[in-house]
């Protein structure tokens, strides 16, 4: 593995986002010191938070998979994610509601599903749902240590018996035909193939390695933060503090002073010059080029994941049939993605993600209040309309949304609304997102694994690149193995044994490691 060469002791991380946060913690727990500058007021960047009228809404994501990559971050200092933060497991992890009135609880014990699938399609899908575990168990045993937690240097590395072991296993066939070998029902198989679009890429032309992503929700399980998906970024911020990084809010970085291919310093737009020996730049691919004043060649230019929209509520009341993360699919599905990825049509038939936080922790609410956060996928502004475009569309598109809800259960949705947030292209282009999707660079095969931007920047020895738009891509999880990864390439990997131990062995841990793998929780 490529590192960098010459002195790291002192490195400034850019962004205090997850991935960035898990860089430091793991510089951090590596020996060196650390310095962390925040554009923003505070740490989360995607996994922000906003606060109306006594609501606390999450701007990011809301589903949380494989803590256990979060507590490597910890405990490369010695502590803990669950001494820091309040998990519950989540069970049903989803809950699975289709046009033809039909709902499917998703759980992740094997057992609990298999007689879900039993009741909800019959014996014959129970047993394809059975063998569909044991693929994703193994596809996943296959992926994570080779191709996802790994620095590439070439293509070349590729070429591993593990490789072949992913071949069998029809990783490289199309995801929707491979789940469709298992499951026949077609509800079934957009329950444990949706997951594409997080990657950016319709299922029926995804990889179907990427049901890796399926592996990680569906069967290692889903979880919640008390406090919110917030409470995670903002322990770690706390942990990295405590173990001696020196942390500046409100610092937007303005030039990368260099000198005989290093960065010498970072110069904030307050004028403030931090010097340093490595620069690890987390913020988004577009600010980070800017940086370094210019993006690496390509033969094609990058393709980004479809955008969305998303509308967070107050309201006076909920509604029972709605579980902590709710998929409401509509009655199209192949066509929903052509609008999304090829036509740039807003989706004619939207599937919906409805998350209810408030489930959970009543507190991010006032009392008898609850949080309702709707995610509908909607093209991004390379394909669909321009970010302009949603000044007008973002309204109209926000009332044909409820008008949605309310006709698939949730009546008086409408008038239940207290306090609102509509986060619409136009917000995230704002916020400096490419192509104004907060997904990043989709993942197509030659935007993944080595071909995906490099993590290390040609030209300049001393500077890392970590967030989802580089290795190995999009998703919480994988956002805090680029922080490790990024790490590794200033310390080669080696760690060495923090100077205060806090881990606190009287707080058993509230999770497994993933089914099937060693790596410690």
């Amino acid at each position: 593995m490529k590192r960098v060469p010459g002195p790291t002791d002192h490195v400034v991380v850019v962004g205090a986002g997850l991935s960035g946060l898990a860089c430091a913690l793991h510089l951090l727990g590596a020996g060196r010191r650390v310095t962390v500058v925040e554009r923003d007021a505070g740490p989360g960047g995607r996994a922000g938070r906003v606060r109306r009228a006594g609501y606390a809404m999450d701007t990011g994501p809301t589903v949380l998979t494989m803590p256990h990559l979060a507590d490597e971050a910890f405990a490369a200092v010695g502590d803990s994610l669950h001494r820091r933060v309040e998990l519950t497991a989540l069970d049903p992890a989803y809950r699975a509601c289709f046009a033809d009135g039909s709902s499917l609880d998703v759980h992740t014990d094997g057992e609990a599903m298999e007689a879900e699938v039993r009741r909800f399609a019959g014996p014959a899908q129970a047993a394809g749902y059975r063998d569909l575990r044991q693929w994703l168990e193994r596809l996943y045993r296959v992926q994570m240590r080779r191709f996802i937690d790994t620095n590439f240097d070439s293509p070349l590395q590729l070429l591993h018996p593990d490789l072949a072991r992913l071949a069998a296993l029809g990783g490289f066939g199309r995801l929707d035909g491979r789940i469709g070998r298992f499951l026949s029902d077609e509800r079934l198989r957009r329950v444990f193939s949706f997951q594409a679009l997080y990657a950016g890429v319709a299922p029926a032309r995804a990889l179907a390695a990427y049901a890796v992503i399926a592996y990680m929700d569906t069967v290692a399980g889903v979880w919640f933060p008390k406090g919110g998906m917030h409470a995670l970024p903002r322990a770690m911020a706390d942990a990295a503090a405590d173990a001696g990084a020196d942390l500046r809010w409100t610092a937007e970085v303005d030039t990368l002073e260099r000198s005989a291919g290093r960065v010498r310093a970072v110069r904030l737009v307050s004028g403030e010059r931090i010097a340093c020996d490595a620069v690890v730049l987390t913020c988004e691919l577009p600010a980070a080029y800017g940086l370094l004043g210019r993006a690496p060649r390509r033969p094609v230019r990058l393709r980004h994941s479809p955008s969305a929209v998303i509308l967070h509520t107050g309201t006076d009341r909920t509604w029972p049939h709605l579980a902590h993360h709710t998929i409401s699919f509509g009655a199209a599905w192949e066509r929903t993605f052509e609008e999304l990825t090829r036509t740039g049509e807003l989706m004619s038939d939207p599937s919906l993600l409805i998350t209810r936080p408030t489930t959970h922790d009543p507190a991010l609410a006032p009392p008898g209040r609850h949080l309702h956060y709707v995610l509908a996928p909607c093209p991004n502004t390379h394909v669909g309309p321009e970010a302009a475009a949603w000044r007008d569309l973002g309204p109209r598109y926000r009332d044909s949304l409820v008008g949605a809800l309310e006709k698939r259960g949730l009546e008086g949705f409408a008038d239940s609304v207290q306090e609102e947030l509509l986060v619409t292209p136009l917000d995230w282009d704002a916020q400096g997102h490419a192509a104004g999707s907060p997904f990043s660079v989709s993942h197509t095969f030659a935007q993944t694994g080595p071909f995906r931007p490099r993590n290390l920047v040609r030209g300049l020895d001393n500077v890392v690149l970590a967030g989802c738009g580089t290795t190995p891509g999009v998703g919480v999880p994988t956002v805090l193995v680029s922080g490790k990864l990024a790490a590794a390439r200033i310390t080669g990997g080696a760690r060495s044994r923090p100077a205060r131990t806090r881990r606190s062995p009287a707080v058993p841990a509230t999770y497994p490691a993933p089914a099937g793998t060693d790596e410690p929780s």
